[in-house]
């Protein structure tokens, strides 16, 4: 049976479908059978992340109201073959989609696959407790900035009260170079503040949002690692700006 996984944040802007579509890729590079569920019905955007958009041909609306199987729905990633993402693209923000729904479509998919990632729309609202009710674990994806982690702390206090079986954070758009300097919260005191487990550290780079799935950052590996074989090393985004170098860089980033 799959791990069910809700990839939350409880505040939008924090990445979090980044995460999620590039977790569910790494995974599915290890030889993980992995499905990326679009739970997001209102602002769906799982399948241009992903650059699937125009290899749709079903969505999960079309399993609920019974035009399709739920495998029909899935689509394969071209360059990973074991990841499958199943999309919401056709429905309306207005439809209602009860979580019962829901589970049943996964449920019928989960004995086939190692994971699903389920990337939970923006909030702590009706979408939120929907994609939350069908999983059994929960990423709370945010960044070092106070409003996030609000958010995100406001997001815990909900899931705990689903009893899932384990709840990490994994913390996004870490500035390497105020990290460095003391000038940011540290990941490890992000984890302490929201008591949670830290599953991965992710920096604010270029490269790591326009790279693509195909070329994934080295950060993403490490987070896939630790997901998958219960490790708990962190990428460090402070390492490039340490030392004399690094003082360099610092300047020179000022300056952009």
């Amino acid at each position: 049976m799959a791990r069910k996984i809700v990839v939350t944040s409880g505040k939008g802007g924090v990445g979090k479908t980044t995460v999620a579509s590039n977790l569910s890729a790494q995974l599915a590079k290890r030889g993980q059978r992995v499905v990326l569920c679009d739970a997001d019905f209102g602002l769906n955007n799982v399948d241009v992340v992903t650059g699937v958009e125009e290899l749709i041909t079903y969505d999960i609306v079309d399993v609920i109201e019974g035009r399709c199987r739920a495998k029909q729905a899935l689509v394969t990633h071209p360059d990973f073959y074991n990841l499958h993402i199943l999309t919401s693209v056709h429905s309306a923000p207005e439809r209602y989609i009860s979580p019962q729904s829901l589970k049943l479509v996964l449920d019928t998919l989960s004995p086939q696959f190692d994971f699903i990632l389920i990337d939970c729309p923006a909030g702590v609202d009706e979408g939120f407790h929907r994609a939350v009710a069908v999983a059994d674990e929960a990423i709370v994806v945010t960044t070092p900035h106070i409003s996030a982690l609000r958010d995100a702390d406001k997001a815990i206090t909900l899931l705990k009260s689903y009893e899932l079986d384990k709840i990490s954070v994994v913390v996004n758009k870490v500035r390497g170079e105020l990290l460095a300097v003391g000038e940011s919260l540290s990941p490890s005191e992000i984890s302490e503040l929201l008591k949670l487990p830290l599953l991965g550290v992710l920096p604010e780079e270029y490269s790591i949002f326009n790279g693509g799935l195909s070329k994934a950052h080295p950060a993403f590996k490490i987070l896939a690692s630790n997901l998958l074989f219960d490790k708990n090393k962190t990428y460090n985004p402070a390492r490039l700006y340490t030392g004399f170098l690094g003082s360099l860089r610092r300047v020179l980033k000022k300056r952009l």
